[in-house]
């Protein structure tokens, strides 16, 4: 996109002040998007982006800047412009650079960019009609199908220049169920690093379709749930972010590297019980949150975060880890060349464990069974969380009975982590979009269904009887 001999420019221009990195960022990413709302074709889009960005350090300081104008002149008068911000003397020059080999392991079959807008629209369109056989308690099926080819290079005062092509699609649909009871709603998203393959072959997208309308015509009548602590059994696949926004982002060194994170300091220490081991891992064959290399060019890894409750790791970023004096292990990320990289999570999920679901449940004398989990809220300091269960049954007698509505799950992620028991044997990932401060970011949670021997539980169906 640019020519090494303007890149070489480029960097030393960005350091003629005393900087002691510099890195440029280029992306061109292609968007492509359709949308059905009931029977009407609500949207058929496309878009690129297109731009580059450029970060400077020097010691624990950093300054960035971006630009969609790619021509020579804009792109050293940004560089001269950053480096505006240090009043130093060069300490560095760059005199090449080299294209450093990243290996691709998401191969495709069908490229998603090659698959037609009617292909993708017919598509969608069985699926609404899927959705159609559930009569008119469905007031709305929305079905949507995403995908983007994005080509980054990334280019730095070490010498070397990377480039990586990503490729990414998703389908999520979702039904909104309306009777005299009022108005209910379910969703589901499956999404792959993979071609249009994954949707044909991998995904049952009919019966996914008519479980969400199942769901959402069950909450017309399930009952309200009751509120107090109890003993919660939660789902496999989305359940997992609990451990994603309380635990995980705490684990990020954008915080830990500021002592802003619960988890500052405590390598070595046991934070969760013996039961749990949680893992980040970016080089997941085609998962939706993996990537070949990280946004800093570094190799991404498959990261033990908690093994066995021991703490064992956190994700870094080479920045952050320069205030923590440890290196980045491939888990610096961005939404795109208008955000400057931070640490951030991929593939972030608890390890399977040896326990049944029927145990799980057999278990629990009076408690909650969240099945799925849909959105909510934490504070990435303290690690204290609020999720919505989107579907979720009492447990009474260690069995399964009532389905409720309007559940969430009320605690901490600290004492969560300590609070689970019994991880079982049936893990499973789910997709969806991340935002933090270098934008939203697309990430699997996952984990298996565990059980937290005691956690809040907040509803409107009175007190726990």
């Amino acid at each position: 996109m640019i020519s090494k001999s303007l890149a070489l420019d480029i960097l030393n221009a960005s350091l003629a002040t005393g900087a002691d990195f510099a890195e440029i960022f280029i992306e061109e990413k292609y968007n492509n998007g359709v949308s059905i709302d009931n029977d009407k074709i609500e949207t058929i889009s496309s878009g690129i982006i297109y731009g580059a960005g450029i970060r400077l350090l020097k010691d624990l300081r950093s300054v960035y800047g971006y630009t969609n104008d790619l021509s020579k002149k804009s792109l050293l008068s940004l560089a001269s412009t950053l480096a505006a911000s240090f009043q130093g003397e060069r300490i560095l020059t760059v005199t090449e650079l080299k294209k450093q080999k990243v290996k691709n392991v998401h191969v495709n079959k069908r490229h998603l960019s090659d698959v037609s807008k009617d292909e993708k629209i017919a598509f969608i369109t069985k699926i609404s009609d899927e959705m159609k056989t559930f009569g008119e308690k469905i007031v709305r099926r929305s079905v949507s199908f995403g995908d983007n080819t994005q080509h980054v290079i990334i280019i730095n005062s070490n010498g070397k220049i990377f480039e990586d092509t990503r490729e990414r699609g998703r389908l999520y649909i979702s039904a909104l169920a309306s009777d005299e009871n009022g108005i209910e709603s379910s969703g589901v998203g499956p999404g792959a690093s993979k071609g249009f393959e994954f949707f044909e072959n991998d995904v049952d997208a009919l019966a996914l379709a008519r479980n969400v309308c199942e769901v959402a015509i069950k909450k017309l009548t399930a009952k309200e749930c009751p509120s107090g602590k109890m003993p919660v059994v939660i789902g496999n696949g989305f359940g997992g972010v609990i451990f994603h926004e309380a635990c995980g982002h705490p684990l990020e060194a954008s915080s830990v590297a500021k002592n802003l994170s619960v988890f500052a300091n405590k390598l070595g220490q046991q934070i969760a019980s013996s039961v749990v081991t949680a893992i980040d891992d970016g080089t997941i064959v085609n998962e939706w949150g993996s990537n070949n290399i990280d946004d800093e060019g570094n190799k991404t890894q498959k990261i033990v975060l908690i093994k066995d409750g021991i703490l064992q790791n956190y994700l870094i970023d080479d920045f952050n880890g320069r205030r923590m004096g440890m290196k980045g292990n491939g888990a610096c990320r961005r939404q795109s060349y208008a955000y400057e990289p931070t640490s951030r999570m991929s593939n972030t999920y608890i390890a399977a464990g040896k326990s049944t679901v029927e145990e799980m449940i057999k278990s629990v004398k009076l408690g909650l069974y969240a099945k799925s989990l849909g959105g909510g809220s934490v504070n990435p300091t303290t690690g204290d969380f609020n999720f919505a269960a989107d579907e979720a049954y009492m447990i009474r007698d260690g069995k399964i009975a009532e389905m409720v509505k309007g559940a969430t799950l009320i605690g901490n992620g600290a004492d969560v982590l300590m609070k689970i028991d019994m991880v079982g044997n049936d893990i499973a990932l789910a997709q969806g979009m991340c935002g933090a401060s270098s934008g939203s970011i697309p990430v699997d949670v996952g984990q298996p269904t565990i059980r937290v021997s005691e956690i809040t539980v907040g509803g409107r169906g009175g007190a726990l009887k």
